[in-house]
């Protein structure tokens, strides 16, 4: 008999993570981002036409995930992509889904 062994701490954080990229505007802000390499988050919200709040909760949840760095420069937030976690996630699905 074999005892399974799932770490479900680390299921429900690997959730969170792929549910952070498994939605529509979210996904909006990833492309954004990715196409101005380098954005403040009231550029955001005035490209996106998107309320101050929305945008901000939602970079919360893409930061929280690691898919999204901020850099500071003066006064300015600046939201880049996390390239590196980015190829880690998609790594890690694809073999998921395989």
């Amino acid at each position: 008999m074999s005892i399974i062994k799932i770490d479900y701490y680390n299921v429900k954080k690997a959730a969170l993570i792929l549910r952070a990229l498994n939605h529509k505007l979210r996904q909006q802000l990833v492309k954004l981002i990715e196409e101005k390499k380098k954005i403040t988050v009231t550029e955001i919200y005035v490209q996106l036409r998107l309320e101050q709040s929305v945008a901000s909760q939602h970079l919360a949840i893409l930061r929280k995930a690691g898919i999204v760095l901020t850099e500071r420069d003066g006064k300015f937030i600046f939201y880049l992509i996390n390239h590196k976690r980015i190829d880690e996630i998609s790594r890690i699905v694809n073999e998921l889904v395989a």
